[in-house]
């Protein structure tokens, strides 16, 4: 894409591999691979670390409140400290927040937006104060014009980012695409992220969601080269932080967003097996948002054991 180049790598030296010795980095195994799940953080979030250890991730994702809530909450001193030990104490090395799913930094609707622009900053200064590598966050609903909306979003992110100064990466996710959702296509995310205010830039990637972009129309089914060098050409795989790896209920470009255990859906095994061996994406840390089930842990085991046999 023309004017791709414009758009400028994360200036941080911070990578999702910050916590790996030199030597681990230069060597990566089954067992240091970035590899995790989505963690619950029933009980308070500093329960997470010790369930994450549970299942044997080396990276997880977490909401840091209610999800479906406005509500908004301070992490308190103590409760950051205890999140911080418990991760010292397990072998997770790259973690993520998953922000509220009210916020819509897209929406042409002033109150809605100005709302959504607290809660996002809110959530970036918990991340920060958690220690957390990223924020991951849907680009929003435009519900007028797509342009409109890709520049309130882009206006927005560099106010929050800019009202929360830190060292966490805020990482757009890649959309199905339903209805006036922003984020199904890369060029989408291109634009917003180009648009972005310069002097914080830096601190934005992409997490790209496996079932959503199949949904969205990328076959990485039957041409998972094709769509990773677009990709690669469009934003650039150095913008790439994070991979949320969930087979599809749905078939490609349906825009529907229904996750599958892995290799149980449309999807099938190949496609995850092509990412756990493709080398371009060994510091990319890879999250699972697929059903719990009746034991979540049992199940978030079995799946991340399925992912590691795949490496070759």
């Amino acid at each position: 894409m023309a004017g791709q180049r414009s758009i400028q790598p994360p200036g941080s030296a911070r990578t999702n591999l910050a916590r790996l010795t030199p030597a681990a980095e230069q060597s990566l195994t089954i067992d240091t691979v970035l590899l995790g799940a989505h963690i619950s953080t029933a009980g308070g979030v500093p329960a997470a670390p010790g369930r994450a250890k549970a299942v044997g991730a080396t990276a997880m994702q977490i909401f840091t409140k209610m999800a479906n809530q406005w509500r908004e909450r301070e992490c308190e001193a103590e409760e950051c400290a205890a999140f911080r030990e418990g991760i010292a104490d397990s072998l997770v090395r790259a973690i993520s927040a998953h922000d509220s799913y009210l916020i819509n930094l897209a929406s042409p609707k002033d109150d809605l937006r100005a709302r959504s622009l607290q809660s996002f900053t809110t959530e970036l200064r918990r991340c920060d104060a958690l220690g957390l590598d990223y924020l991951v966050s849907h680009p929003g609903n435009y519900m007028d014009d797509r342009d409109s909306g890709i520049a309130r979003n882009a206006d927005s992110i560099s106010a929050g980012l800019a009202a929360a100064p830190g060292t966490t990466f805020l990482l757009l996710e890649t959309t199905a695409g339903s209805g006036t959702a922003l984020g199904a296509t890369f060029d989408e995310l291109y634009a917003i992220i180009d648009r972005i205010a310069p002097e914080v830039r830096g601190r934005v990637g992409v997490c790209m969601d496996t079932c959503h972009i199949y949904a969205a129309g990328y076959d990485i089914v039957k041409d998972y080269d094709g769509v990773m060098r677009r990709f690669d050409d469009t934003i650039g795989l150095s913008r790439l932080h994070m991979m949320h790896l969930n087979d599809s209920k749905h078939g490609l470009g349906t825009r529907k967003d229904r996750h599958a255990l892995i290799a149980e859906g449309e999807l099938g095994e190949e496609p995850f097996r092509r990412v756990m061996n493709d080398p371009r994406l060994e510091k990319v840390a890879k999250v699972i948002e697929t059903p719990k089930g009746n034991d979540a842990e049992a199940t978030d085991r079995s799946m991340l054991e399925r992912l590691r046999s795949y490496i070759e």
